[in-house]
Parts: C-alpha cells; structure tokens; sequence
C-alpha cells in the first residue's frame, strides 16, 4: 500500500526539502500532505510549478474564510459520543490533518479548475504567516508498524472508495502511535463510514470546495503537466473530500 509514488520529507533532497519547509510555514500546517510528497516525485518541476502556484492563495486572508465556510457545509451524521479520551498528542495529529485537509482541498481544486480553463476574479489578500505548529512525530511506514495495528490501519484505509489498495491515508498512519485510538475509530466513526453515507459526504464535501476554491494565478505549467492530472482529480475529488468528514468528525467527537 502507499504505491503512489512520493518522497518523504525525511528523504527530499535540499531542493525539494526547502519548498517542504515553506509549504509548512506559510499553510500553518506541520505536516506535508501525500499530494505534494507524490508531485515531489513527478519529474519536469512540477512539485515547484504546483507551489509557486499556489502559495500566494495559501498566504492570503481569504483562505480563512473558505475554510471555515468549507467545514461548515461539510453534513456529517449524529455521532454517539464515545467512551475513550484521546491524549493530547493524538488531538495535535486530527487538528494538524484538518486544517491540512481543508486547505488543500480548497487549494487544489482551485488549481485543477484553473487547469479547466477558470481564471480568479480578483487578486487576493496577503495574510500574516500563522504561528509555527506543534511539530508531529515522523510519519511511519506501515511495515514498520506491529501486525495488529498495521491491520487496522488497512482495515481503515479499505472503508475508502478512492484509497483503493495502493493508498494508506496519512491520518491513519500519524495515529498509529496510539493504538487504542486506531481500535476505536471504527466503532466511533461507523455512522459515517457506511459506504452509502460516506460517498454521499464525500460528494457533498468536494462539491462544496469547488463552490468555495480559491483560484490560483500561476505562470505557464510545465511541459508534462499532463503527469499532475490523474492525482490531482483523483484528491479532489476522491481522497481528500473523504478524508475531510473523517477529520472533522474526530475532532467533535474529541
């Protein structure tokens, strides 16, 4: 699982590292997320093309905005409350992936409609760089995980559509430290990760972030962007507009 190709921020070289380390900053989120760890991988300069896109819409006032309009239009089912306390450093982790999770949904869907012809109305507000967030542990690879938990992890990972069997959503990985949290989230998440509800949340979620994306300006895209295509539809529209109602579910359940 996790075949799509990427490099790790504990393996990017300098080059790539610096623009990880920007991507930190200016989205005020301690984590890079697999989409820019598998543009990283794509060759021709895409990683630098997609960031040098997208970093002024992650700077500005307006991305605030969208993202609290954003989660507010996401419609998750009543959740009965659950019997476990999650430890702080589990609570980092679900709030570090939602603001992840939001921001790049709404970011990256405002790349690929801009791909599709769209343009931005007007140009956006600067906004102050965010205060720097708690850093998280390294991410582990699921070989590396004890066989009961690697279990769950996939068990978890399999209840998405779009994660397929070469996909291992990074949240559920982040979590492995805290085994009994990953044992729990089937049974507290079950009325959202009905198949029948979660497509239907899902839909509605990546709906919802085309409506409220913030279009890009950026300059003339590579010679091979045709290679950013199939990820970039297959996050926006499946992986992360799943992952967002899983986030934000955790976090009023916690």
């Amino acid at each position: 699982m996790n075949a799509l190709p990427q490099i790790p921020e504990s393996e990017a070289p300098p080059a790539v590292a610096a623009i990880y380390a920007d991507l930190r900053a200016v989205s005020g989120v301690p984590v890079v997320n697999l989409i820019w760890r598998h543009f990283a991988a794509l060759p021709g300069g895409v990683l630098d093309w997609a960031w040098a896109a997208l970093r002024p819409v992650m700077a500005s006032a307006e991305l605030a905005e969208a993202r609290a309009r954003l989660a507010a239009a996401v419609p998750l089912p009543p959740l009965a409350p659950v019997n476990f306390r999650a430890p702080v450093g589990a609570r980092i982790v679900i709030d570090a992936y939602a603001r992840g999770n939001l921001t790049n949904l709404l970011t990256l869907t405002g790349l690929r409609l801009w791909l599709d012809g769209a343009r931005p109305p007007a140009a956006l507000t600067p906004s102050p760089i965010p205060r720097s967030a708690p850093k998280l542990r390294p991410l582990p690879r699921l070989d590396s995980l004890a066989p009961e938990v690697a279990a769950s992890v996939r068990a978890l990972a399999a209840r998405h559509d779009g994660a397929g069997d070469s996909v291992v959503p990074s949240l559920y990985l982040a979590l492995a430290p805290w085994p009994e949290l990953i044992a729990a989230l089937p049974c507290a998440l079950a009325p959202l990760l009905v198949p029948d509800t979660l497509r239907a949340t899902r839909t509605a979620t990546a709906n919802a972030a085309q409506a409220a994306a913030l279009l890009p300006n950026p300059g003339p895209p590579p010679a091979n962007i045709a290679e950013i295509r199939p990820a970039l539809d297959r996050f926006t529209t499946l992986l992360i507009p799943d992952m967002v109602p899983v986030c934000l579910a955790l976090q009023r359940l916690l």
